[in-house]
């Protein structure tokens, strides 16, 4: 914040609890050519000209000082920090310390154990539940069934391989993959070939001319990643295209 604005802040904040503190002080006394109601009548009740009570004064009274106390220990005054020095991100960090202290040592256990260990852990389990719905669920979903695009991690296929070492590489790590377009290089045809043979792979009903066709072309351009069965190949990631499960949708169209 510029030093205009910063001071633009502190004189208008200070500027209205001054206003509001003679405000308040202001209305505490009835001038003496006053009468003792304000003249305002509605529905035959006539309003009183009264001081506020005291006990309203001094709540009032109460709230600014607090607020002025406010202002000086924490950042409230354009530039001025406070005499506390207090910042969110430093409350952060003294939280994200206080949990490291107090997590760090069953942590250290958790991590000392193997997957079978892990597995019949109750409190692992449980972290790992947590853990799993404050990170993963908004893609996987909350019963990790997967969605368009995001598979499924309660069948049996692992596009980057299904063992622990596997999962928790994808998990830690992450994981990235890419399948380029080959409508360019296929063609409407060849691409429409290509899709009947992969089709084929999972023994759908095709167009036997075209599937064979678009094996020549697979053989050209698909092959590479996916294997020569299609099974794919978990150290690039690529899906294996012969068990009928497709993370982008299996329709004629989607394929």
């Amino acid at each position: 914040m510029s030093t205009g604005w910063s001071l633009y802040v502190i004189i208008g904040t200070i500027g209205t609890l001054i206003v509001m503190v003679w405000l308040l002080m202001a209305n505490r006394h009835i001038p003496k050519d006053e009468g003792l109601t304000t003249g305002h009548v509605y529905d035959g009740i006539e309003e009183y000209n009264n001081p506020l009570p005291m006990w309203w004064v001094w709540l009032f009274l109460g709230t600014i000082i607090f607020g002025v106390l406010y202002l000086i220990y924490y950042p409230g005054l354009g530039n001025f920090s406070g005499v506390g020095n207090w910042t969110s991100e430093g409350q952060w960090e003294d939280e994200v310390r206080r949990q490291e202290e107090r997590f760090a040592p069953l942590y250290a256990e958790l991590a000392a154990k193997g997957p079978d260990e892990l597995v019949e852990d109750r409190q692992a389990m449980q972290i790992g539940r947590r853990l799993y719905l404050n990170n993963c669920a908004t893609c996987h979903g909350v019963a990790a069934r997967g969605a368009f695009g995001f598979p499924n991690l309660t069948d049996n296929a692992w596009i980057w391989g299904g063992t622990f070492e596997d999962i928790k590489a994808s998990i830690h790590d992450g994981r990235i993959a890419a399948m380029p377009a080959w409508g360019s290089a296929l063609g409407d045809r060849g691409v429409q070939d290509v899709t009947q043979y992969v089709l084929s792979l999972v023994d759908r009903e095709t167009n036997a001319d075209a599937a064979e066709r678009g094996a020549s072309q697979y053989q050209t351009f698909c092959v590479a990643c996916h294997g020569v069965e299609g099974k794919g190949d978990y150290s690039m990631g690529t899906p294996d295209l012969t068990n009928d499960i497709w993370v982008y949708g299996g329709t004629r169209e989607q394929i």
